[in-house]
């Protein structure tokens, strides 16, 4: 007896709180998808020696975190943004610091270090960020380090052309610039 009264009232209990506890209506989700993300997705662009050159990332900003050393590890290799993996598209060959990158679609990585960093231009594309496989690496390329008076709030890329065929890669987050100089092989 005392259990079905039991089943019973829950029952009940469970009738009168569901108004309450009903999942959110289509007007807060639709506030939630109004959000911009936390990493959103971002483009490198340049024209060097009349040929295209592009990166595709996303970037993610601080929020208060320590970066260097913590959240982008030292000795392990980062994916250089978040969310998906970076890709390098090029419709020239180029030379990354010395390294010969043919055109193409590449994955970029890094290794960064305390007081250096390398380039990781890998020949797998679409895969999972958590598949990096060295065993694709096309190369590594030492980057330059310099380290900024100012915090950066956002991760940045960007592919600044120079003089005829050469232009500089740039990587910038919290205190830390990153750098190395590509140009187009004709």
């Amino acid at each position: 007896m005392h259990r079905r009264f039991f089943l019973s009232f829950s029952g009940l209990l469970l009738i009168l709180l569901a108004p309450f506890t009903s999942p959110p209506t289509s007007a807060q989700t639709q506030d939630a998808a109004k959000q911009p993300p936390l990493s959103p997705s971002a483009t490198a662009e340049a024209t060097i020696g009349g040929k295209k050159i592009s990166i595709a990332y996303s970037a993610p900003s601080m929020r208060g975190r320590k970066i260097m050393g913590e959240l982008v590890p030292f000795g392990k290799v980062w994916r250089t943004g978040a969310n998906a993996a970076t890709t390098l598209v090029t419709e020239a060959d180029l030379t990354i610091g010395d390294l010969p990158v043919p055109k193409g679609t590449y994955t970029i990585f890094t290794l960064p270090g305390q007081t250096e960093w390398k380039l990781i231009v890998n020949k797998q594309t679409g895969q999972p960020v958590t598949k990096y496989s060295e065993l694709q690496d096309l190369g590594r390329v030492p980057l330059q380090v310099k380290q900024l008076s100012a915090p950066v709030e956002k991760f940045v890329i960007m592919i600044e052309p120079a003089n005829g065929n050469k232009g500089v890669l740039k990587m910038m987050w919290e205190r830390t610039e990153l750098s190395v100089p590509i140009s187009i092989t004709q």
